[in-house]
């Protein structure tokens, strides 16, 4: 059984981000004077007594403009109020009450989402009480003066959440869900692709860059599996980024990469690898994340027979960080192969999570070492390999122990490296090989120690 919702709604600018960051003890939604930054619905979660919730944050709403995303705010705003057990409305006690709040008031009395009303900005336990009072003709209850930035006042308004939540969930741990983090450029359809695989209107999708600015979270079960997707702002050059709610959306979208399982990188199919793609995909392989390829916008790429085999083979020449992931060709405009994004997801993070036994590991080594010796050096010196074992998971880690790490040359870790692949498979996850000189009795004693211990 899914959390309850508990959704934060007011006009621009009154605290409401604040709030959320309060109430689920974060730093996680972006919080800055300038209006508009929370765009999208956002999701959090909740924690007060012995109660779990979902906190779900939304843009500022304004019902006299309808300029640029500012319906697609109302909107997002309309979608979280259907999902949630009760709207928290958020309003501005030092400036009072607005024609703004009056308007949302009457949004909210023609929802089913019963409401909590919460005076923001009442620093003042004595003034408190006088600056919520002028809001009771709002018709939505009780004001509560709060402070968000301080904490006052939030506890009853938390009491009184949990009045409104329904009973408490009876059943056992659920699943950890499988999260997997959308990553890419802006405007290479990462919205319209969450948009498409969740098969509802979860993120604003405007063709102005910069439309996703926070790291969005959705809940999702797929073939009895849950999931955690994450759409992301589009990352772009820092020397390109003005320090401000964007340069906020961006570093949440690189902590987003190193809390995901798996990182779908979408690339755009009319642009191809750029620069920046590379940047990415060099981040994912170097935070140790399982990946899916996903190159979107296909059905607008002229194609015969043989367009997809030399488009593929062009990108990964390009993409040689992420040689390891699957690619896949899709288009979120018409769904073309959206779905088949969770099966290669569901492979990279098994793979991403595996383990395998020291014999076998020795088993691909010595396979390795019969059609290729390690080099040796003008000195007359040979590396010697004696044996490897799997240290971690997440992704999957091998020690090699060696005679002398030196001897060992990049071109002939990496031969090592896709032996490893190629015998024990691992596709959608990095790997990481670490190189430990030793004495070779002492690397003998070892290796009968480990497998006695494993079998």
């Amino acid at each position: 059984m899914a959390r309850p919702v508990v959704a934060i709604i007011g006009r621009p600018n009154v605290g409401k981000s604040t709030l959320v960051n309060r109430l689920c003890r974060s730093r996680e939604a972006i919080v800055h004077d300038q209006p508009g930054v929370t765009r999208d619905r956002t999701y959090q979660d909740g924690y007060w007594g012995d109660r779990e919730f979902k906190v779900v944050d939304t843009g500022g709403l304004v019902f006299d403009d309808d300029s640029e995303f500012l319906p697609e705010i109302r909107e997002q705003a309309s979608l979280a109020l259907e999902e949630a057990s009760v709207a928290v409305v958020i309003v501005d006690g030092q400036q009072g009450l607005t024609a703004s709040d009056e308007a949302i008031a009457e949004f909210l009395r023609g929802q089913r989402c019963p409401t909590l009303l919460a005076v923001n900005k009442c620093e003042s336990p004595d003034q408190g009480l006088a600056m919520a009072a002028e809001f009771w003709s709002l018709g939505l209850g009780e004001p509560y003066p709060i402070s968000a930035i301080h904490g006052a006042g939030t506890a009853e308004v938390l009491d009184r959440v949990l009045t409104f939540l329904p009973p408490k969930d009876q059943e056992g741990d659920q699943e950890e869900p499988i999260q997997m983090a959308i990553i890419g450029r802006p405007n290479v359809g990462k919205s319209s692709l969450l948009n498409a695989i969740c098969g509802e209107q979860r993120a604003i999708v405007s063709p102005i860059r910069g439309t996703t600015r926070d790291t969005i979270d959705t809940s999702i079960v797929r073939e009895n599996r849950p999931w955690r997707l994450v759409d992301t702002a589009g990352i772009r050059r820092r020397r390109s980024v003005n320090y401000g709610p964007e340069f906020f959306g961006i570093n949440r979208s690189f902590k987003a990469i190193e809390r995901s399982d798996v990182c779908v990188l979408v690339i755009d199919a009319l642009d191809g690898v750029t620069e920046q793609d590379q940047r990415l995909a060099g981040r994912i392989e170097e935070d140790g994340r399982a990946c899916v390829v996903v190159v979107n916008k296909w059905d607008a790429v002229e194609k015969d027979s043989h367009t997809m085999s030399a488009m593929e083979k062009e990108l990964r020449s390009k993409l040689y960080f992420l040689d390891w992931a699957p690619m896949l060709f899709t288009s979120a405009l018409t769904g073309q192969r959206v779905d088949s994004i969770f099966a290669l997801a569901v492979l990279a993070v098994e793979q991403h999570r595996r383990r395998v036994s020291t014999s076998v590991v020795n088993e691909v080594l010595k396979e390795a070492l019969s059609w290729r010796s390690p080099p040796t050096t003008r000195g007359g010196r040979q590396g010697r390999l004696y044996y490897g074992t799997q240290v971690a998971t997440r992704p999957p880690s091998f020690t090699l122990f060696v005679n002398e790490p030196k001897l060992f040359g990049d071109t002939y870790r990496r031969y090592v490296e896709r032996q490893i692949r190629e015998g024990l498979g691992f596709d959608g996850t990095p790997l990481k090989l670490f190189w430990r000189g030793k004495q070779q009795r002492d690397a003998e004693k070892d290796l009968a120690r480990q497998q006695n211990h494993q079998g």
